[in-house]
């Protein structure tokens, strides 16, 4: 039978670009091929030099296909005449498979009949991507007019191969950071979510809370001084929640450009301005499904604000030179160390804004207002640190070391003791932690006329927080209106009820 060649090159390179996965190509080429040849069924494999042996990557026949991740073992024979690849070839016809070692042996493996068959080998810019076997059983043959047609499919027959060897290696890399990420996740929650230390003392009220709002989407505005371990309580909001699987993305919002802000938030499209050589996800994106983390929130420009107020009312974002809304599934947590309703009044923060994410507010308290906490604190950095500076010695504490610690006044929070402890495992030379030289110095600066009363506070929010609560036991919690705190202390109800609030002090009769 004579074959136009043209018109058997257009139609049988229709049937393998016509199909995304290569064993369904692999089946529709089959269907045409047999109209001209005796084909049965394709295959297409590999030589694996690392096991010295032949993969197996798919299948096709009349009935059907699959993909394939199956190695068959060979004999040393055949491994020599698999690994032996002639460079001036790409078409072989094996009219005796059972002739040739390795086509043998892989018929036995894969229990399959051939009276013959032809392999094609499959190269793009000269490296070897595997081959493609085509086999006929019964009473015909192929013959060398199959064998110069099947010449002609070369090179679309190269580029799917070469198309679903590269998809295959995707999908495995997509596997592995998918791995990556779940290992990473559990690595963060371990050392954020899981140990809060102080969570039956000093932060018990706070992880209440914790287990209160977790199981909603609300959005939560954590309050606190810099260094408190807001990070560390949304870490516990995100991972007791039902996002638990899904993204925690954390974004500290003073620490990005103002110019930046919109296209990391929200992602910009390609061209959107000068640099923008590709289209760019932003951290909403990234946080669909999970939570995003907006971190000292106080610090975001206008601008920002009016997009970010929109999410929050819509669930969707634009990116920066985009049109098209994007919905977005995201669980707001907000943290800040500033007072954003001073901010509101000054014109730098949003009221809207503020009601937004004002839904469940959280005070985090300062390590001095949690002194119980800071023997566990110490404990847990020096086991944490002493791993991630690879100290296989061990280091005690001397004995008075932790009274010293607990005597002074912690400005920077949890964060400076975690500091302060590392410090002190990379001087230690003789095995003991004293934390001398980091706070001999500020423990010293106690003002003369309160050296007699050492159990009295010498800080001026611990002073001002406790005349505030012995007025409002005078007032039995009564802030407002006559005979009320504001009225006893001549300040206007709301500056109390504003000082109140940043010192962690709870408003109502309820409260005390």
């Amino acid at each position: 039978m004579t074959v136009d060649k043209n018109n058997f090159f257009r139609k049988a390179t229709l049937q393998i670009c016509g199909h995304l996965e290569i064993e369904d190509a692999m089946q529709a080429l089959l269907r045409f091929l047999r109209e001209v040849m005796p084909v049965t069924t394709i295959f297409l494999q590999d030589y694996d030099y690392g096991y010295n042996a032949m993969r197996s990557i798919a299948y096709a026949n009349q009935t059907e296909c699959g993909k394939l991740d199956l190695l068959t073992p060979l004999s040393k024979v055949a491994q020599e005449t698999a690994g032996d690849v002639p460079t001036h070839q790409d078409v072989f016809l094996f009219e005796d498979p059972q002739a040739f070692s390795v086509s043998r042996e892989m018929l036995k493996f894969h229990n399959i009949e051939a009276t013959s068959l032809i392999a094609m080998l499959i190269r793009s810019k000269e490296i070897l991507l595997g081959s493609l076997v085509f086999i006929t059983k019964g009473e015909q043959k192929f013959k060398d007019e199959h064998l110069k047609l099947l010449l002609l499919l070369k090179e679309p027959l190269a580029i799917a191969v070469s198309n679903t060897l590269k998809h295959r290696e995707i999908l495995k890399l997509k596997d592995v950071c998918a791995d990556d990420n779940r290992y990473l996740h559990g690595e963060l929650r371990r050392l954020s979510g899981d140990e809060i230390i102080g969570a039956n003392f000093g932060l018990k009220d706070v992880m209440e809370n914790v287990q209160l709002v977790a199981a909603l989407d609300s959005p939560v505005l954590l309050l606190g001084e810099t260094g408190v371990g807001k990070d560390v309580i949304a870490n516990s909001i995100h991972y007791s929640s039902s996002r638990s699987k899904g993204p925690f993305v954390s974004v500290n919002c003073g620490a990005i450009p103002d110019t930046l802000i919109d296209s990391e938030l929200f992602g910009h499209e390609k061209g959107a301005f000068t640099g923008a050589l590709t289209q760019k996800r932003g951290r909403f994106e990234r946080a669909n499904k999970g939570t995003i983390f907006l971190d000292e929130i106080g610090e975001l420009p206008p601008h920002a604000q009016v997009r970010m107020l929109s999410v929050l009312q819509n669930k969707e974002i634009e990116r920066v030179g985009g049109s098209r809304p994007i919905q977005v599934d995201v669980r707001i947590i907000a943290a800040t160390h500033r007072n954003l309703e001073e901010m509101i009044r000054s014109g730098q923060f949003r009221e809207d804004l503020w009601f937004r994410i004002n839904v469940f507010p959280v005070m985090i308290p300062p390590l001095r207002q949690r002194r119980e906490d800071i023997p566990a604190l110490v404990n847990h950095f020096i086991e944490r640190k002493s791993k991630e500076l690879k100290l296989w010695t061990s280091s005690k504490l001397a004995i008075d070391a932790i009274d010293r610690l607990i005597a002074y006044r912690w400005p920077g929070n949890v964060r400076e003791l975690e500091n302060v402890v590392e410090r002190a495992l990379i001087l230690n030379k003789d095995g003991l932690l004293k934390f001398d030289q980091f706070i001999a110095a500020q423990q010293e600066k106690k003002p003369p006329a309160l050296l007699g009363h050492e159990n009295e506070p010498v800080n001026l929010d611990e002073i001002i927080a406790m005349h505030i609560q012995k007025v409002l036991k005078m007032t039995n919690g009564k802030v407002h209106g006559e005979e009320g705190a504001a009225e006893l202390m001549g300040i206007n109800p709301s500056t109390l009820r504003n000082r109140m609030n940043k010192l962690g002090i709870p408003f109502g009769r309820n409260a005390m």
